[in-house]
């Protein structure tokens, strides 16, 4: 398969010309390395999101199985090490649909409780690029530090957090390759505001965050030029990605449109899933990580949100265990009875959705309607209309 050609400007990172386009990580196991390696193939980066990935692999899946003789911390270290070794073959397959095009990045959340763990195995594992957010990544460049040929892309939302991000890693003779913005107002999963409330502050917006951050870095004797701005969260068409390019971005991250192309690694029911969904079927609520996050009102979901005012209130003081015993977050509202966070188990959730299972799951998604409406179509058919604005015949 061909790749993908663009008149826009390339991303330059590491000395290498890419496609403009990231497609963003997506767990559990929506973007692995299916979707990673195609959207690598086509020149651009390619994502695996870090967390849990041993469900995509049945054998991992059933080493991991709690019996009589594997449980408690047992069960914590196994399954831990089934998700490094999946992690591992996920990264490795990925470079290899890849052909040595593009890039395959390993998306690791600096809010579950292995991520130290995980980006030292997917530097070690040959993947090309580390991104990381869900909170500040402050300690990215240690952990990354006998690898320096990996890309280090922090996730962040707006200009004080990319301020106090740059001066901290400046102190480490370090700079990031690059910094995605997400805007939370637009994007799916875990969202970079403190409160569902504060979707809404101007202070997100592309128009302010860009010449923001581009201030922020010269006011620190750095050029521009050296550290590359991606914004992400409802981009969903050639003329938005025109738009952003023109605000100094250098290339732009889309998450849910590319979940849903043939070679997402997601449950063919997921993907229609996310695609039937109208506008009002989508909602912010507090996730067990205590950010808010934006998903489809399944039936799960929309049950969840019934009772979830007084499961929260009823959190206080009481002690849980870990209901899969791994401890996957370092910080959960079920876990650790916080009454401001959500009060179920996230894994459980994530994995019915990523199977497919539309009356438990749980299913993220950004706000914005799809480039080909609930059309499924392949990676290389959507990079073509964001990077060209190409439209497929769409039946």
């Amino acid at each position: 398969m061909a790749m993908t050609v663009s008149s826009l400007p390339p991303l330059r990172l590491k000395g290498r010309d890419l496609l403009p386009i990231v497609q963003g990580g997506m767990g559990v196991g929506v973007s692995a390395h299916r979707l990673a390696g195609a959207v690598a193939r086509q020149g651009g980066i390619g994502t695996i999101a870090s967390v849990d990935l041993r469900r995509l692999h049945p054998d991992l899946m059933a080493r991991t199985e709690r019996t009589s003789a594997l449980s408690g911390a047992a069960l914590k270290d196994a399954i831990n090490a089934a998700n490094l070794e999946a992690l591992d073959r996920e990264v490795r397959a990925a470079k290899q649909l890849a052909q040595g095009r593009g890039m395959v990045a390993v998306n690791v959340m600096r809010a579950v409780s292995d991520y130290v763990a995980h980006v030292r195995q997917a530097c070690h594992s040959g993947v090309d690029a580390i991104v990381m957010g869900a909170g500040l990544p402050l300690d990215l460049p240690e952990m990354a530090a006998d690898h320096p040929g990996v890309a280090l892309i922090p996730i962040l939302s707006d200009v004080r957090g990319i301020s106090l991000l740059l001066k901290k890693w400046l102190r480490k003779n370090r700079l990031p390759d690059a910094i995605i913005i997400e805007h939370p107002r637009y994007a799916g999963g875990h969202l970079g505001a403190p409160r569902p409330e504060d979707i809404v502050d101007t202070r997100f917006d592309f128009a302010t965050v860009l010449p923001g951050a581009i201030a922020a870095l010269r006011e620190l004797d750095i050029d521009p030029a050296a550290v590359p701005l991606i914004p992400a969260g409802g981009i969903n068409n050639f003329e938005k990605v025109q738009t952003l390019l023109g605000l100094g971005a250098a290339a732009v991250q889309v998450g849910t449109p590319f979940a849903v192309t043939e070679e997402g690694d997601a449950h063919p029911n997921f993907k229609r899933v996310l695609a039937d969904a109208r506008p009002e079927d989508i909602v912010t609520f507090m996730s067990v990580a205590g950010l808010p996050a934006r998903a489809v009102r399944t039936p799960w979901l929309a049950n969840y949100l019934k009772r979830a005012e007084k499961l929260c209130a009823a959190a206080v003081g009481k002690a849980h265990k870990c209901t899969l015993a791994w401890d996957c977050l370092l910080s959960c509202g079920l876990r650790d009875s916080l009454p401001k966070a959500g009060q179920f188990c996230i894994d459980n959730q994530l994995a019915a959705a990523l199977q497919g299972d539309v009356e438990k799951g749980l299913f993220f998604r950004g706000a914005e309607s799809l480039p080909f409406g609930s059309a499924i179509r392949p990676v290389k058919e959507l990079i073509d209309y964001l990077m060209n604005g190409k439209m497929p015949q769409l039946a």
